[in-house]
């Protein structure tokens, strides 16, 4: 490897891209076009970034394996970074392995943060915990140490773990620091902010107020049911029930929630869960059908009584009933708070981290776009879809993963 590529691979090592550019940039071996990849795709221009990269791999060709491999494992990063969660995931496990083989623990490694970071876009947490189990960070340099605690962080939040969320990040802003990176200092500092935001609102008793992270946690370690609007589930302590296939019985779940410990009126029930103006006898027998499934979901969490004018929720071992819900009620509002972390995403992207059709989210986008909520860019594969961030929007609670107790 000549000098000059060593000096723009330290550039690169140290954040400075316009000093690649300036060694590289009219080179055309595979070397100067990785390292010209890698500083384009920092500076957000990831279709010539992909280029670049796909040609420097087919100049190294099979007798490169290492150099190669790298390559793929920045393309990979690209895809994360653009939001492009259908790029086949095998190939950055081959170039993982490839990497471990010939001693590349480093970019190894890095492959390994990739796809953990991957599996926390799309809610896999199970899976991004076992991927991250057995790296050992110490080795790392700043940046991959502040980006190891960085999904450490955002595995902890998912779960409802702040004190391990607060302590990954400590790690990750001294770790940034030492890098002196500023995207990765500004990446941080955007997570720790998040993890300070407004998380859920609880209504109790016809009240409700805004809750931090913390609190929310605890209240998960309370005897309280919950009806959880972020997940649309109902849950305690030791039981959880999703209903979020079944948004009637979720909606007559909340309401029935919202009024407790009093009833709620047969006409209110079937005005919230049918959207009926009026209500005729068939709504009142659909009413009694549907009750009658939720008695069923929820037989081991709480009873519905029936009273003169409606029915009531009464928990089971005289527990409190709460509801749970988003600071910021929006229709679509699980897409919402996929797109508020700025970045651009593919609609493919999120269809597989909303686990829904790619059809049923872009007739969602094309609504959000004809109300001015976000905005595209691009054509056909290429074409990504942006919103800016909205102040005290719940991105915690409504990403992708597990309900706590389930």
């Amino acid at each position: 490897m000549d000098s000059m590529i060593t000096a723009a691979a330290r550039a690169l090592a140290a954040g400075d891209l316009l000093g690649v550019l300036n060694r590289v940039a009219l080179r055309e071996d595979p070397p100067a076009l990785a390292l010209r990849g890698i500083a384009m795709a920092r500076l957000g221009d990831f279709a010539r970034a992909k280029a670049l990269l796909q040609k420097a791999a087919r100049g190294f060709g099979q007798r490169e394996a290492v150099a190669r491999a790298r390559c793929i494992v920045a393309e990979a990063e690209i895809a994360l970074v653009s939001r492009d969660l259908g790029w086949p995931a095998k190939v950055l496990e081959a170039a993982q392995a490839v990497l471990e083989q010939h001693g590349d623990r480093l970019n190894a490694a890095h492959a390994r943060h990739l796809s953990v970071r991957r599996f926390l876009l799309i809610g896999q947490l199970d899976q991004a915990e076992q991927a991250l189990a057995g790296i050992d960070p110490s080795p790392f340099p700043a940046a991959l140490q502040a980006a190891h605690a960085l999904v450490i962080a955002g595995i902890a939040i998912r779960r409802l773990r702040t004190q391990i969320a607060h302590d990954a990040l400590a790690q990750a802003e001294r770790a940034a620091r030492q890098s002196g990176i500023g995207a990765l200092i500004a990446e941080v500092e955007s997570a720790a902010a998040l993890l300070r935001a407004p998380a859920a609102q609880l209504i109790a008793r016809g009240e409700a107020r805004l809750l931090p992270l913390e609190e929310v946690e605890a209240l998960s370690a309370t005897d309280a049911l919950i009806i959880d609007a972020c997940r649309n589930s109902v849950r305690s302590r030791n039981a959880a029930v999703s209903l979020a296939t079944r948004p009637v019985l979720f909606s007559l779940a909340r309401a029935l929630a919202e009024a407790w410990p009093v009833d709620v009126p047969r006409s209110v029930l079937v005005a919230r869960a049918f959207r009926a103006r009026q209500v005729d006898e068939s709504h009142r027998a659909r009413l009694r059908v549907e009750i009658g499934r939720l008695r069923a979901e929820l037989r081991d969490l709480a009873a519905i009584d029936a009273t003169a004018d409606g029915f009531a929720m009464v928990p089971r071992h005289g527990a409190e009933i709460v509801v749970l819900a988003p600071p910021v009620e929006e229709r679509h509002g699980t897409l919402l708070a996929l797109l508020s972390d700025g970045e651009a995403w593919s609609s493919s992207g999120l269809a597989l981290a909303l686990a829904t059709s790619p059809r049923s989210v872009q007739r969602a986008l094309e609504v959000l776009a004809s109300a001015g909520r976000v905005q595209s860019f691009g054509r056909g594969p290429a074409r990504r879809w942006v919103t800016p961030p909205v102040p005290g929007f719940p991105t915690v609670l409504l990403l992708p993963a597990s309900s706590p107790g389930s």
